[in-house]
């Protein structure tokens, strides 16, 4: 499955590989590579196999699933879909409560002791799919993990979700889809390498320009 999604993912230019001028993200770390899963729901075939995909994990990690819910905003349309597919209730946390109406953070309804799954696009460090998990335990509910599409597998994101006893199944991930790009001409073999000693350490930058 990991290959499959990732070649799905590079054929529909979901993830966009730049190691000679990197991407600059919003926490100002430069990355040679750019993920955008919302570009799956435009594709039918590849949302197809996105959906199934987030199905089966869920069934085989959290069979006792009864409530999905989807992170704000990328996770809602993957939560809604799969919620369809499995017969299960959805909603969707916000990144913050609403200043107007109910003031809601949390749509959907959610009653104390649920068992909830958390559907997110993708993880990097990990800091706002904790801050979902954490909104939906303040809240009563029993959060028995996350499926996400895409992870980067970066050390401080797996050492974040460890520390916060959260667990996450990921169709694909940053090794697999850079091996692919390698093989599928996406880019040059020897730049593996460099994108490896990103995902290792974001943080050193000296892998750019070599």
């Amino acid at each position: 499955m990991k290959i499959k999604i990732a070649q799905d993912l590079l054929k529909i230019k979901a993830v966009f590989f730049r190691p000679e001028e990197p991407f600059t993200w919003a926490s100002g770390i430069k990355s040679p590579v750019y993920c955008d899963n919302r570009l799956t729901l435009t594709a039918p075939e590849v949302r197809n196999d996105v959906e199934n995909g987030l199905v089966e994990l869920i069934k085989t990690n959290f069979p006792e699933a009864e409530v999905l819910m989807g992170t704000s905003t990328a996770g809602i349309a993957h939560a809604a879909i799969c919620g369809h597919l499995m017969g299960l209730p959805m909603g969707y946390v916000r990144s913050g409560s609403k200043d107007h109406g109910r003031q809601n953070r949390i749509e959907g309804k959610l009653n104390q002791g649920d068992k909830v799954v958390v559907v997110e696009d993708l993880i990097s460090t990990g800091g706002s799919v904790i801050d979902v998990v954490e909104a939906l335990r303040d809240a009563g509910a029993e959060v028995l993990g996350v499926v996400s599409i895409f992870t980067y597998g970066m050390q401080k994101g797996l050492d974040r979700l460890r520390d916060a006893k959260v667990e996450n199944h990921s169709l694909t991930d940053f090794d697999t889809v850079a091996q692919v790009a390698a093989e599928t001409g996406y880019v040059k073999p020897e730049d593996v390498a460099r994108l490896i000693a990103f995902r290792n350490n974001p943080s050193d930058e000296s892998w750019i320009g070599k």
